[in-house]
């Protein structure tokens, strides 16, 4: 497995994650495929500028053009401050294979190698088991339930967080 930089290709790999209703199921529902295009120019805009790491899982390095999901950390306000962020999708077909942890893992540890985002905090819907259990896997803390925005939409969450530089080396 590998990351790599969101790119303007990636239109096709957002729409089947963000406007899919089983993808989507504990995000409030699929989101407009219209939307799409501009999304990923802005995430890539943002990539390029640093203000955020938004990376694509490619589960094969041999198969640049196969993506498996995507993994993100970017920082934003609260109003309480600024917040680093971390998340995650992958694609149903390469569920279940440890992907989604081994990307959050690999981002988080490159947090720590670069001594960047500060504590970083996950926002997993409180219904969605795999999401929960890679942070508990990668050594988040659990802090509780709340409410976060995801597009527009409250959705119910747990909240978990981890500082990077805690992270045992590989």
């Amino acid at each position: 497995m590998r990351l790599r930089d969101v790119s303007p290709g990636d239109v096709d790999a957002y729409v089947r994650m963000r406007c899919d209703p089983v993808m989507m199921a504990d995000l409030g529902g699929p989101l407009p495929r219209e939307g799409m295009a501009d999304k990923v120019g802005r995430d890539v805009r943002q990539a390029a500028a640093g203000q955020a790491w938004i990376k694509m899982i490619v589960p094969d390095p041999a198969r640049p053009d196969v993506v498996a999901g995507t993994v993100t950390i970017w920082s934003h306000d609260t109003g309480d401050g600024p917040l680093s962020e971390i998340g995650w999708m992958v694609l149903p077909e390469f569920q279940g294979r440890g992907l989604g942890k081994r990307a959050v893992r690999a981002l988080l540890e490159q947090a720590r190698d670069q001594d960047r985002w500060g504590v970083v905090h996950a926002f997993p819907a409180i219904g969605n088991a795999a999401s929960n259990g890679v942070c508990r896997s990668v050594g988040f803390r659990f802090r509780g339930e709340t409410e976060v925005d995801f597009a527009g939409r409250v959705i119910r969450a747990n909240h978990w967080a981890v500082d990077p530089r805690t992270l045992a080396r590989r």
